[in-house]
């Protein structure tokens, strides 16, 4: 079981208590969280403007883009190579029950 950072509760209590471990109660603990500054409320001011926003969206993504280990040409050859083979492997199977299927309904129906 993971902690909360700053969390007294624990799985035999169940309950946050203060120093003196005493219960508190929702309104105690909202009012503590929110004079330590822990209401989980932003302000609106407190955002960057749409311009810096955007500029750190696009700074993580070529961040992530760095992380990303890219195939080889040899690889890639050998991966679409896999990939081919196998679709076209699936569609004469395919093409094969649908063949079946239908000299067996011309059978029955016939």
């Amino acid at each position: 079981m993971t902690e909360t950072v700053g969390s007294t509760a624990t799985p035999d209590r169940g309950s946050a208590e203060d120093e003196q471990g005493e219960t508190l109660s929702r309104r105690d603990r909202k009012r503590a969280n929110k004079a330590a500054g822990k209401d989980g409320k932003k302000k609106r001011g407190d955002r960057p403007n749409i311009f810096a926003r955007t500029a750190l969206f696009y700074r993580q993504i070529i961040a992530e883009l760095r992380k990303v280990v890219w195939p080889s040409r040899s690889d890639l050859t050998t991966y679409t190579t896999v990939v081919i083979v196998f679709v076209v492997v699936i569609m004469a199977v395919v093409y094969g029950l649908d063949t079946g299927f239908a000299k067996l309904a011309q059978l029955v129906f016939a």
